[in-house]
């Protein structure tokens, strides 16, 4: 019998990549989280404490507490620590940076200055609305480029009636931060045959693009504009819809397909209204018909009756509840962390497809705490070299 893939002991898919990463938080260390839990030697580089505005420091439990990242800081304000990024930037295969369009070359680590000395070099820029462009100097984070890209205009309404805001970084993480991981994996294949490197472009509001491409083509194709509740994916029809149950909890319905649909109909003992599903003036009568049913029996028993007999439906969690629930937890998606200051608690593991689940508990470092001589060592400076840089305040 074999074993399922996630407990399949295989060596890291990324082990021998080495990543440069310059940024502190947002997509960029997304992107950075990623390709450590993939195996990549990430050397996160960050300034030096005495020169230049400290870099956003993220809680501890972040970004996995920056497990299997490695960190020094550098004073690239300085010439011999520009140089010194630069020796460094020989030996790497990727860098990421997410300064604002220009930043990175206007102090001497931009994509020409690395190229120069290594010219396959996988060079990732991430910034909000990428490298070129009217707005390619406009400050943002998450909510903005959400707002841009036409999501926060699709999703439900407030009392107040506006948009809903999302409870995940969906632009950081998926519009900026994956997008990130693909094009630097694209980007290295391509190196892999042709022996030639990138320089990527990644906006985040690009991104979010592409995860609203479905209504965005409804628009361009039809002239018909999706917004929230009058589209199917957006709560047009009873079949996609959020119910609340006995207890107070809430159920999901995703019932799509008529098949799932009417399987929901009759288990709901609402037979009558299967043959109208997508009749919109059927729609109050269903959903009426929906909300009532649900309220006979608590979310967990509805759960138990409907979600095994094809009916799309999944309960909707709070936090405190999916950190426990059984089949997240068979699926090993999250592992143990040992802090160095803070103590064992749990996290999210690399919970992408190839990365490994199934490992001890993980020690990690202080953000405080930096591994700088051990990362100057591996890339060939000598101890007296790396002296000289720790006593000029360039490296810490």
């Amino acid at each position: 019998m074999s074993s399922s893939p996630q407990k399949a002991s295989t060596a890291p898919l990324l082990a021998g990549i080495k990543v440069l990463d310059l940024a502190s938080v947002g997509p960029a260390a997304r992107c950075s989280r990623m390709l450590a839990d993939y195996g990549a030697e990430v050397i996160k580089v960050g300034p030096t404490a005495k020169h230049g505005q400290a870099q956003i420091q993220p809680p501890y439990f972040s970004y996995g507490a920056g497990r299997g990242w490695q960190k020094m800081q550098i004073n690239l304000k300085e010439q011999a620590g520009k140089d010194t990024f630069l020796r460094l930037s020989k030996t790497a295969d990727v860098v990421i940076e997410s300064f604002r369009p220009g930043v990175a070359a206007r102090i001497g680590v931009g994509y020409e200055a690395v190229r120069a000395v290594n010219p396959g070099i996988v060079y990732c820029s991430v910034s909000g609305y990428g490298q070129d462009g009217p707005y390619k100097n406009w400050a943002g984070h998450d909510i903005n480029y959400l707002a841009l890209g036409g999501l926060l205009g699709c999703q439900g309404k407030r009392e107040d009636g506006g948009p809903a805001i999302p409870g995940a970084t969906v632009a950081d993480s998926a519009g900026g931060g994956m997008q990130a991981v693909i094009a630097i994996l694209a980007a290295l294949l391509k190196k892999q045959t042709t022996g030639e490197g990138a320089w990527l472009d990644v906006s985040i509001a690009d991104g979010v693009l592409s995860l609203t491409s479905l209504n965005i083509e409804q628009y361009l194709a039809t002239g018909e504009e999706p917004k929230a509740g009058n589209t199917l994916l957006t709560g047009r029809y009873a079949c996609y819809d959020v119910y609340e149950c006995a207890d107070g909890k809430w159920i999901s319905v995703g019932a799509i397909e008529n098949v799932f649909y009417r399987n929901l109909c009759r288990l709901l003992d609402c037979e009558a209204l299967g043959d109208f599903q997508m009749d919109d003036a059927k729609q109050a009568e269903i959903r009426a018909a929906f909300a009532q049913a649900f309220q006979r029996k608590t979310r967990d028993v509805w759960v138990a009756e409907l979600a095994p007999n094809d009916t799309c439906t999944a309960p909707v969690y709070g936090i405190a509840e999916l950190v426990d629930d059984p089949q997240l937890l068979a699926r090993h998606v999250f592992c143990e962390a040992e802090h160095e200051k803070r103590g064992v608690f749990r996290q999210v593991g690399p919970v992408l497809a190839g990365g490994n689940r199934l490992q001890p508990r993980l020690a990690v470092a202080d953000r405080s705490t930096t591994q700088t001589d051990g990362i100057l060592q591996s890339a060939g400076f000598e101890a007296n070299e790396i002296a000289k840089l720790r006593s000029e305040g360039i490296v810490e």
